[in-house]
């Protein structure tokens, strides 16, 4: 279509790559990207602390799934069509060598983020994509012929004084902080699902536990106390609690429930992974068993790391409070006792900490809600109100777990967005 005029709200991930496919399928189409700021990309540039996490490596579409609490099923069917084996085939195919680290998180082989935001600004400019910076939509209508019409501060968008109409628009903004930012797709008919904060590490002020800051236990699982949202994988203790896989991805699963109760709950640490307590108190048993005259902090179970192991035996009474110039002093296996065991095994397996507040992860920030999903043809990514108005990325209802996901749903949804849906 010679006379097609596709217009891309938003200069992130979704907008390059969707503007990038809607000239691969429509070679005559004019494609312009409207970016609110004067710089594009710049999320993608601080992703994966700047080394660009842009995938990940898991490509059954039913186990990927899974790491998004919104959206999950629905982008199913989708990553069947364009998932993480072809994002990274896309972007090798373009010359970015790419690496799989170990926990599937796929980086480009620079460690760069430059590596993919110079790619996607290179094949825009390749296929001939128009990028205006500094220009904000605030709003879309359409004219009597079923043009749409862009609006900046309730006007009429001009370029050059020639008024801008477009047969198709794509809402690549990303995701709102604030329900207001979404208001004027509100305004259309959509259903906003009201923006809240995901993908944070948790406050535990004035706790002895900052005192292990530094201390990485591999296998935890982490579950916020009267519900059944839980998560597993590593957590780092820092200076102002907690943070690592674990705690992200229980961020994550539970970032509607916590905005609800002010980010202020119980947090259930099971130091042990996923061991119960009958498990535990055997193996304490064994160990107080095989070693009675030796000193509990030199004799630990599993994989518990041993300044973790010495915290959790002062937190239950089996040493001397340290003093200054004096190591605190061990009690022997001998001197535990069957309800000393029982008392190990249980903050073993159900540590608790009171978690007052939410610190962002690093520079990045990613939103739960957005353009509610009911509203929008997921087969198509159309709005199922405003014929000609797709979405993609994160302005949608979907978010996921940290390791490249939330990227990986902003290049599928691009993907099909561009197909327009003639």
């Amino acid at each position: 279509m010679e006379d097609l005029r596709v217009a891309i709200i938003g200069g992130g991930a979704a907008g390059f790559f969707g503007a990038v496919h809607v000239k691969k399928n429509f070679p005559h189409a004019q494609v312009t990207i409207f970016e609110k700021s004067n710089q594009v990309l710049k999320k993608v540039s601080i992703s994966g602390g700047g080394r660009c996490n842009l995938t990940n490596g898991c490509t059954d579409p039913d186990e990927l799934s899974h790491a998004y609490p919104r959206g999950g099923r629905e982008l199913k069917k989708l990553f069947r069509i364009f998932g993480p084996a072809h994002t990274m085939e896309w972007f090798e195919s373009k010359g970015v060598p790419l690496v799989i680290q170990e926990d599937n998180c796929v980086f480009p082989r620079s460690q760069d983020s430059s590596s993919i935001t110079g790619t996607l600004i290179k094949e825009a400019s390749r296929a001939g994509v128009n990028v205006v910076t500094g220009s904000t939509i605030t709003g879309i209508s359409k004219d009597p012929q079923n043009f749409f019409i862009l609006e900046q501060d309730g006007s009429p968008l001009k370029v050059r004084q020639s008024l801008e109409k477009f047969n198709k628009v794509i809402v690549t903004t990303g995701g709102s902080p604030r329900k207001e930012g979404l208001a004027w797709l509100q305004k259309l008919g959509h259903k906003i699902e009201d923006p809240v904060p995901s993908l944070f590490t948790f406050n535990i002020p004035a706790d002895p536990v900052t005192k292990l800051m530094g201390v990485v236990q591999e296998e935890v699982t982490l579950s916020i106390q009267g519900s059944r949202i839980s998560s597993d994988g590593i957590l780092l203790v820092t200076h102002w609690g907690m943070s690592g896989p674990a705690v992200l991805k229980l961020s994550s699963y539970g970032a509607r429930l916590i905005h609800e109760i002010k980010n202020t709950f119980v947090l259930q640490v099971n130091w042990t992974g996923s061991q119960n307590q009958e498990s535990i108190t055997e193996q304490l048993r064994i160990l107080a068993s095989a070693n009675p005259n030796k000193s509990m902090a030199n004799t630990k179970p599993g994989n518990i790391s041993k300044r973790l192991w010495e915290y959790l035996l002062a937190k239950r009474g089996f040493s001397t409070p340290s003093t200054p110039g004096n190591q605190p002093a061990f009690k022997r296996w001998s001197e535990c006792g069957t309800k000393g065991i029982n008392r190990l095994a249980e903050v073993l397996v159900n540590d608790q900490y009171l978690v007052k507040g939410s610190s962002r992860f690093r520079e990045e920030f990613v939103t739960c809600g957005g353009v509610g999903l009911s509203g929008v043809n997921m087969a198509t990514m159309e709005s199922k109100v405003v014929p000609g108005l797709f979405f993609a990325g994160e302005v949608l209802d979907i978010d996921a777990i940290t390791g490249g996901y939330n990227l990986q749903a902003a290049w599928t949804t691009a993907f099909i967005a561009a197909k327009l849906s003639f």
